[in-house]
């Protein structure tokens, strides 16, 4: 006949392990999602420079739809001013 007997250190190693897992998946999920973020913030800054400097070589239309949709500015006039600003 066996006699065990369980302790509260195998208890408290588990509940150690569990805590420490939920919080390196937590961090992990927050430092990714903070780099998509300002991945995106990248991308838009480089497609506005970009269309920009297209903006600079040729005044067409697509351009100005394209800047129009990524700055948030409606007027021609203003987006010229911007892209001055932003090529300088």
């Amino acid at each position: 006949m066996k006699f065990e007997l369980k302790t509260e250190k195998e208890n408290y190693s588990k509940s150690f392990l569990q805590f420490f897992g939920i919080f390196f998946f937590l961090t992990f999920i927050i430092i990714l999602t903070d780099v998509a973020l300002k991945l995106g913030i990248i991308s838009r800054n480089h497609k506005i420079q970009y269309n920009c400097r297209l903006l600079s070589v040729e005044k067409s239309k697509p351009h100005f739809k394209k800047l129009s949709r990524l700055s948030n500015l409606k007027s021609k006039q203003q987006i010229l001013k911007f892209c001055s600003q932003v090529i300088k």
